[in-house]
């Protein structure tokens, strides 16, 4: 039985807390840009400064708003309880036998195949382990395109279905056409099986729940009726590289915190991240179909950003988005290296750049709306701040080269002095530093006060020096992202379609090769940017030295980040340890061992698991589990078709398996008939010498 979800001054308090928000933003940003105006020479009288004050305005109003996300975040952990928690309806009586059936999601696209296979073992056992483990079942749901990484998953899952016995518990589904990436591939499942589930998880390639988070989801979402998308606070871990190591601290260091004030301002009006959510099915497929904009992308087309726009269509239609801000037990992975993290970025920017065409949409929230807005700024706001460096830059040459001007264009008795005041301008960057900053000692003061928690992160005292090392690893590698986070809003705004391949999700170190290619030109920039400063400021040039020298030596800086040899010296030394590490949950540790075992498993006939196809071809196993598939549902062939596959078999019998293109292997792995005659042949034509010859080229 439900009880209700509307939690008593939920509405009030909702619209209070925004209105304090917006004050807190509005007013110290109007007094910003105003003390920016008497720092400039011309106290904002010219063109040019009076955009560098517009510029700093709107970045002065965007840091706000982390600030106080941080702040009212320390003040939600420091007092230990919120009314308005999602994790407040654990507390009430809940029946066992009540679970629904839920369905826990693994959407895929050419991944690391043990490594999501180990996700998956640990997830399924996790779930064993608690009183709801029968009302779970595991979708596989795959778009990998090739015929090799193919046939590696669906080998892969059955033997883990045979492994942990969970026939009819765990599916494996390989999607013929790929529509509209990883929201299609949901939609789909939706389509084919939703009708059979009340809720289901929604995880990512790398993500890990235990089994206890997420019976707690279904109990919260049972005794909350109206919350249509519960989302939590995923914790990184599993990296050895520098930037890796980095990221999964601060995510661990300063997240709790960031994740208590999102809650804290949003309440009900939360984000969906898109994955390690649990979603009400019924309101999701009535309500949460996505549009086709428009146009030709990169703006139009298919949405690729889907998940802010799936919680703004579930808010529209009255349920609830909440951040379970305060549950444990879910992980993900970061980008090993900044290429991969670039990469990652640029397909958001993307996404979240085509959220601006729906602003307006008819009957969204205003929460909504601002969070569609608050995306795009994620990468706007580094254009911005580029403008607004290059702009300081042109001010500072300009004075420099032409000098100032006395006296205006009206008549006037006395001439205008442009006074240029370094004390001034130090503190407007001690006031931007503390914005930046003070969240960062909060943290430190929650974990090692409140939360007494340091030894998880190698005492207080290593604690201190971790963070001290992430913020200077942070000021070297942030010019590096403005930079090209400025790059992609400009490509895209300019109609320049980016592809969304699979990420990067091992420890491949970046080579020197790939740094030039991507860094060299920005390097170039710096150099240039810096030089003409240098030549025509130089007292201006130790202002934007922090930022020039990083561009400058991207290419070093992206090399020595991707390698894991610091981190793990880091490691050693008890610096950048976050609780995984210190004190692994089970499930850490599963899904490390798991991970090595299935990458270390041998294959029948000594083949390479990424021979997927050549597997299918010669292992009895897996030719005969293909087979098995196809004929579930297989529809019969017309006679043109089965004559194209007859010529398809007499190819690979005398070219062998590269003899066929991406999609021929296809189209045969869907021919059960073929596969047969193809693996039988190849058995025992001249006693075994095709199948010798192929096993001697792989």
């Amino acid at each position: 039985m439900q009880s209700d979800s509307q939690v008593p001054g939920l509405s009030f308090s909702t619209g209070k807390r925004r209105l304090v928000l917006t004050l807190l933003i509005m007013i110290p940003s109007a007094m910003a840009s105003a003390y920016v105006g008497s720092v400039l020479p011309d106290k904002g009288s010219t063109p040019l400064e009076l955009a560098i004050i517009i510029v700093y305005s709107i970045l002065f109003a965007w840091i706000s708003v982390g600030f106080w996300t941080a702040i009212m975040g320390w003040f939600t952990i420091m007092r230990r309880y919120d009314r308005f928690a999602a994790s407040r309806a654990l507390s009430e009586p809940f029946d066992p036998n009540d679970f629904p059936r839920t369905a826990v999601l693994f959407p895929i696209c050419n991944e690391d195949t043990p490594r999501v296979m180990a996700g998956i073992k640990t997830t399924y056992l996790s779930l064993q382990r608690t009183p709801g483990a029968k009302q779970f079942d595991i979708h596989i749901l795959s778009d990998s395109g090739s015929a090799d990484k193919w046939m590696e998953e669906e080998a892969a899952w059955a033997d883990l279905v045979k492994e942990l016995g969970a026939q009819g518990r765990i599916f494996y589904r390989n999607r013929k056409v790929n529509l509209k990436r990883k929201s299609g591939n949901v939609a789909d499942f939706c389509r084919r099986h939703g009708s059979e589930y009340t809720y289901m998880a929604v995880f990512d390639a790398d993500s890990v729940m235990s089994g206890d988070t997420l019976n707690a989801m279904v109990r919260i979402m049972e005794r909350r009726s109206r919350i249509g998308i519960l989302q939590t606070a995923p914790a990184c871990f599993g990296r050895d590289t520098l930037l890796g190591r980095l990221q999964q601290f601060a995510n661990r260091a300063y997240g709790p915190m960031f994740a208590a004030g999102l809650h804290f301002w949003q309440l009900g009006d939360a984000q969906y991240w898109g994955h390690n959510a649990l979603i009400r099915i019924e309101p999701f497929m009535k309500h949460c179909g996505l549009p086709r904009l428009s146009g030709k992308p990169p703006l139009g087309g298919d949405i690729l950003s889907h998940d802010f726009v799936e919680a703004a269509l579930m808010r529209r239609a009255g349920w609830e988005v909440c951040l379970a801000f305060d549950l444990t037990g879910s992980w993900e992975e970061c980008p090993p290296n900044l290429l991969s993290e670039l990469k990652r970025d640029r397909r958001w920017c993307q996404g979240n750049l085509q959220h601006l065409r729906l602003l307006f949409t008819e009957g969204l929230f205003p929460a909504h709306r601002v969070l569609f807005l608050n995306g795009a700024m994620s990468y706007v706001s580094a254009l911005l701040w580029f403008l607004f460096l290059m702009l300081s830059s042109a001010e500072a040459v300009i004075q420099a080269v032409v000098g100032p001007s006395y006296f205006a264009a009206t008549r006037s008795l006395f001439p205008s002095w442009p006074v240029w005041q370094p004390l001034w301008a130090l503190i407007l960057l001690a006031t931007t530093g503390v914005l930046l900053f003070f969240p960062k000692i909060l943290s430190y003061l929650l974990i090692v006060l409140k939360t007494r928690r340091s030894k998880q992160f190698g005492g207080a005292f290593r604690l201190l020096a971790s963070i001290v090392l992430d913020v200077a690893f942070s000021a070297l590698l942030a010019p590096i992202r403005m930079l090209f986070h400025s790059k992609f809003v400009c490509i895209t705004l300019l109609g320049r379609q980016i592809g969304w391949g699979s990420q990067q999700r091992d420890d491949r170190p970046t080579t020197w090769g790939e740094a030039i290619r991507f860094h060299g030109g920005g390097a170039l920039f710096g150099l240039l940017w810096g030089g003409v400063v240098w030549l025509y400021a130089p007292y201006f040039f130790w202002w934007i030295a922090p930022i020039v020298l990083p561009i400058v030596f991207s290419m070093p800086l992206s090399v020595l980040t991707s390698h894991d040899a610091p981190g793990r010296w880091l490691r050693r030394n008890g610096l950048l340890l976050i609780p995984e590490e210190t004190a692994p949950a089970q499930e850490i540790r599963d899904v490390v061992r798991f991970t090595e075992e299935m990458e270390a498993a041998p294959t029948p006939l000594d083949l390479p698991r990424e021979k997927g196809f050549l597997r299918a071809l010669l292992d009895p196993g897996v030719n005969g589990l293909r087979r098995a598939q196809l004929s579930r549902n297989q529809r019969r062939l017309n006679e043109k078709a089965r004559e194209l596959n007859a010529k398809l078999v007499a190819k690979i019998l005398d070219g062998g398996p590269d003899a066929l293109s991406p999609d021929e292997k296809l189209r045969l792995l869907r021919d059960p008939d073929g596969l047969l005659e193809v693996h039988t042949r190849a058995w025992t034509a001249d006693n075994g010498a095709v199948r010798r010859a192929w096993l001697q080229q792989n």
